[in-house]
């Protein structure tokens, strides 16, 4: 059961991280020289198909792979501090990708425009960096785990 959520995990983090890596390095700069928001809304349209599905599956795998981690109070022996603070440093990242998100979703996207478009690259740069720690906090939770 545990292999087959890791799995899910990483399909789903291949998914959200692979096409956040796209979006930054194929559609953004194009969308900047031209100064054409069109190019990031089809990206984004299309994406979101798959992209908030895989977001939503390393939510659900996550949380159940982390249960174990947490601390037992009626247990004598605990987690390290180290694997706490990765799913710590995990949490935050997720609550910042999705702030991140909605204020791109509602605030920015409704009104997209050439002159809005480096306010979308400073978060679409935000995201994937943030997507990209994902994957080293998840790595650095497998190898401390």
């Amino acid at each position: 059961m545990q292999a087959t959520l890791i799995v899910l995990h990483v399909l789903g983090a291949t998914v959200w991280t692979g096409g956040h890596l796209i979006l930054t390095i194929g559609f953004l700069p194009p969308a900047l020289r031209t100064r054409n928001p069109q190019i990031i809304q089809d990206f984004e349209s299309r994406f979101e198909r798959i992209g908030l599905p895989a977001l939503a599956l390393q939510f659900i795998t996550g949380v159940i792979l982390c249960l174990p981690y947490l601390p037992d109070p009626d247990s004598e022996t605990q987690v390290g501090g180290h694997v706490l603070g990765l799913l710590g440093s995990k949490l935050i990242l997720l609550f910042l990708t999705i702030g991140l998100a909605l204020h791109a979703r509602l605030r920015i996207l409704p009104n997209l425009a050439p002159d809005r478009l480096r306010l979308l690259a400073a978060h679409v740069i935000a995201v994937t960096v943030l997507s990209v720690l994902f994957v080293v906090f998840g790595v650095g939770l497998q190898l401390a785990g």
